[in-house]
């Protein structure tokens, strides 16, 4: 089991920024791909962006192209997501998760944190 934490959820202006933070132990982020995705009520969870330890091959949703970046801190085994320009239908709960590669599709990754909510206010 791999513990997954994430911090950094909250409340954000459409068009303002807010980076979401993720700590997993060291031999978990080195040893696997690590994702974002987020969820509302009543919809399926969806990628938003995910990163290989292994050949530094990041996917990202075509959404959030351009505006959303993942990024690694190893020393601190912690994944970013920076969120530029978020948009109100943005809104989630976001979680970040381990697994076995990218892309940045929930069936690829095994092991979830309990998620940060997110809301853009518009």
């Amino acid at each position: 089991q791999v513990q997954v934490v994430e911090s950094g959820g909250g409340l954000v202006q459409a068009g303002g920024s807010l980076r979401l933070s993720c700590t997993v132990p060291a031999s978990a982020f080195v040893g696997y791909a690590m994702g974002w995705f987020r969820q509302t009520p009543g919809k399926e969870r969806e990628g938003v962006a995910a990163s290989s330890t292994f050949n530094g091959r990041k996917d990202y949703a075509d959404s959030v192209k351009g505006r959303f970046t993942i990024s690694r801190d190893n020393p601190k085994t912690t994944l970013y997501l920076q969120m530029n320009s978020p948009k109100a239908e943005e809104s989630a709960m976001y979680y970040c998760a381990a697994g076995n590669r990218v892309p940045c599709l929930p069936a690829n990754f095994e092991y979830w944190g309990q998620g940060t909510q997110v809301t853009v206010s518009s």
